[in-house]
């Protein structure tokens, strides 16, 4: 089964966000906020602000069939599939600047009906391991969102980002034979890995423009296993359909990293350059349509040294999605489906992604 790309989400989407390529969650941004659901705005939350997000992944795998892992167990091609990733997710973020914001994002991962195909010289023949689900929380991933470029004329701002992820998930799970698990295949990988990336936004009347990239460092974690380098890449276009354009000044979205609260300008010649505060939004639901591009591209994994080579590949989604916010709270959903699927070797595909969940600001 294909090793995930994303999601994280990137915070894949905190992170870490982006695709699954089926083995792992994706990395969904982050929290809440004006723009995109997975893709990594420059935006960062107003000091001392924060914002919270519940959101729920699952990624539908187009699975290998019984027959098919019996023939790759003939050729002694180690060949597993599944049926689904589920990844109900916590994030918070929180301003530490105007300009600094920090993000943190746990899972809990479920992987349905993993199965493998397993060779026999006996009477039988080949025959084909249920295995059963694999489940647990996740790995805590913590980034850092510095936006060094805030252009208040152009509405232009851009951010790094930095961050780690920490082994807190689970990687001692048994399946229903008494085995453990792979690495792949447990919620947590046993590895300390480093987020380095960037994130860009331009806003122009109801309508904003985001794009991020972020590469995962993985190291070797539990079993001598380095799940493999990750790099991931969005582009989003959002377009506010119901709410007055004006309200964009200071938005509330969920999805991405958070939009900012408005806040006075810097000063220039030993004067300081007030601006005044956009008028209040008015009352009422505002609806913005979103229309993301998340792609993945997934090194091999290793194993004590030795390379998998049917791991790793390119997946990039296209993902219409729906926000619609209420004074602090925010609904998303976003329906992604591959538009390029290239995955290495033998593995089983991912089919379809939704990601849905809920955002609040305070």
């Amino acid at each position: 089964m294909l090793r995930t790309y994303a999601g994280c989400a990137g915070l894949a989407a905190l992170v870490l966000a982006s695709p699954a390529h089926a083995h792992h969650p994706s990395g969904v941004s982050s929290t809440g906020g004006a723009g995109p659901i997975a893709t990594i705005t420059g935006s960062t939350l107003d000091q001392g602000q924060s914002a919270a997000v519940v959101f729920f992944e699952m990624v539908k795998i187009n699975p290998i069939s019984d027959a098919q892992l019996k023939t790759f167990a003939g050729q002694h091609i180690h060949a597993h599939s599944m049926d689904a990733i589920l990844a109900p997710t916590l994030i918070y973020a929180y301003g530490i600047t105007n300009d600094l914001t920090v993000i943190g994002r746990l899972p809990v991962v479920t992987r349905l009906d993993i199965r493998e195909g397993h060779h026999s010289h006996g009477p039988g023949g080949n025959s084909v391991d249920e295995r059963g689900d694999s489940s647990g929380i996740g790995d805590l991933t913590l980034l850092g969102q510095y936006r060094f470029y805030n252009n208040k004329a152009t509405r232009t701002e851009a951010a790094l980002l930095l961050g780690v992820k920490a082994p807190t998930g689970r990687t001692n799970e048994y399946d229903k034979l008494g085995e453990r698990f792979e690495t792949e295949f447990q919620p947590g990988s046993g590895s300390w890995d480093g987020l380095l990336g960037a994130a860009f936004t331009q806003r122009a009347g109801a309508w904003s423009f985001d794009g991020n990239v972020l590469y995962h460092l993985a190291t070797t974690g539990a079993q001598e296993t380095d799940l493999g380098d990750r790099f991931q890449y969005n582009l989003a276009v959002s377009y506010r359909l119901v709410g007055a354009a004006a309200s964009l000044e200071r938005p509330m979205y969920a999805g991405a990293l958070p939009e900012p609260m408005y806040h006075g300008g810097p000063k220039t010649g030993g004067h300081a350059h007030v601006h005044r505060e956009p008028p209040p939004p008015p009352p009422g639901p505002k609806l913005d349509l979103v229309l993301e591009l998340n792609g993945e591209w997934h090194a091999h994994q290793t194993i004590a040294g030795v390379r998998d080579e049917n791991s790793g590949g390119n997946v990039v989604y296209l993902s219409p999605g729906l926000r619609l916010s209420w004074d602090k709270w925010s609904g998303f959903a976003s329906f992604g489906v591959p538009v390029v699927n290239h995955v290495n070797g033998v593995q089983a595909e991912p089919d379809w992604r939704l990601l849905t969940g809920i955002a609040v600001s305070f």
